[in-house]
């Protein structure tokens, strides 16, 4: 049924219709369309079946008339039933697609009406015993149309209404009967042939109350998901600051060391921490201590790469970035990048003892191929060493990790 994203006159339509008595369900326009789109498959092939065995049974009816019954007699019944095979095909082949309802509805009711004639002119060519029966036979072929067809109660009524009047035009000419026998088989014909329209409607409200308790659980589903998934990037992201949160960027790490990305494209963490934000949040106030982290996030979203790279906020004042298929040289440049950003950003921090502005430091482990293993909780380890050098040594520079350190200062 596509979407479950419905609009909401239609979800407000649904609701209304189920809240109300079975028997009143109507569709308007815009469901009557969606439940065409959604039942046309199983109709035009139920369409398409009841066709092709009605020209199966014509023509072995034929082959066992012409086996038992006299030569003459065939050939009066050769000719009406010829009919019938022609008009069955070329309605199963317009139902082999979608081709818009006017069309479908008029290739219906011309199929139907000259496959009910051609039933019923073998009789009244053939005469005799088969006058009548072939007029009772073209009414359970009708009948069945009616209960088979999961078409609109409008087209069932036609087909109806081609049935009983063919049954009650030539029944008024057969020479056997008369015409108050007619009328009164007419009548008889068509309380049972009323019945079955009021059945098919039955089933037909039926087949749209189901549909329209499957669109809603769709849309209680859709909204249920859509809650479920607005949730999970909350539980993942930073409320602060926008950006992920601690807990996404453990796991990303994790997912990433799992799949032996790291260990096969190469990678670099990046510890990055806010210098003297405390002194920061004591002289100008918690309001700026929030707006100082939401645009030091910023400022390092706007310097990575692309998509290979995420940052989350680890803590109060300190993030996390994770290269991924990086080396040395990548991660130094992109560290230096964020830092140089950040002091030219020029937000206040006046008792920082490293300027008037807010300036980062920087910790930076890049993972080395030399045939050892090193998880990302080892790498981080190792960011964070850098990240302390970087701070011990007068702050506002990017440190990467070595075994003896050394700082890359500016």
């Amino acid at each position: 049924m596509g979407s479950t994203n419905r609009p909401p006159t239609v979800v407000s339509e649904v609701d209304r219709l189920l809240a109300g008595r079975t028997r009143d369900i109507r569709l308007n326009a815009e469901l009557a369309r969606l439940f065409h789109a959604r039942s046309w498959p199983q109709a035009s092939k139920i369409i398409r079946a009841w066709m092709v065995w009605v020209v199966v049974l014509d023509i072995l009816t034929l082959a066992v008339n012409a086996s038992l019954l006299p030569s003459e007699v065939v050939m009066k019944m050769l000719l009406p039933a010829s009919i019938l095979p022609p008009a069955a095909i070329l309605t199963a082949i317009v139902f082999q697609k979608p081709r818009g309802t006017w069309i479908e509805g008029v290739a219906l009711h011309v199929g139907v009406f000259l496959i009910l004639l051609s039933v019923a002119l073998v009789g009244v060519n053939t005469g005799g015993e088969y006058y009548e029966r072939h007029l009772t036979i073209m009414l359970f072929v009708a009948v069945t149309a009616i209960i088979i067809f999961p078409v609109p109660l409008e087209w069932s009524i036609a087909i109806a209404v081609f049935a009983l009047g063919q049954y009650l035009v030539f029944q008024m000419q057969n020479p056997e009967i008369t015409a108050e026998n007619a009328l009164a088989g007419a009548l008889f014909f068509a309380s049972g042939v009323v019945a079955t329209v009021v059945a098919r409607r039955t089933a037909g409200i039926l087949a749209h109350k189901t549909f329209l308790l499957e669109l809603r659980d769709r849309s209680r589903l859709g909204e249920l998901t859509d809650a479920n998934s607005r949730l999970e990037l909350l539980a993942r992201t930073d409320p602060l600051t926008g950006i992920a949160n601690r807990r996404w960027i453990m796991e990303t790490l994790s997912r990433v060391w799992s799949d032996e990305i790291a260990q096969t494209q190469g990678a670099a963490i990046l510890m990055c921490d806010i210098d003297h934000f405390k002194q920061l949040n004591d002289s100008l106030g918690h309001a700026e201590g929030d707006r100082c982290p939401v645009k030091v996030a910023g400022i390092i979203q706007s310097c990575l790469r692309d998509d290979r790279d995420q940052v989350a906020r680890y803590g109060g004042e300190e993030f996390l970035i994770l290269l991924r298929d990086a080396n040395q040289e990548d991660g130094v440049s992109l560290a230096e990048r964020i830092r140089r950003r950040v002091e030219a950003a020029s937000l206040p921090n006046p008792r920082s003892t490293v300027g008037a502005y807010v300036t980062v430091s920087i910790g930076l482990a890049v993972l080395i191929h030399d045939g050892a293993t090193v998880s990302s909780e080892g790498l981080q380890r190792q960011a964070d060493e850098a990240l302390y050098e970087a701070k011990k040594n007068g702050r506002n520079q990017v440190t990467i990790y070595q075994p003896a350190l050394t700082a890359l200062s500016t």
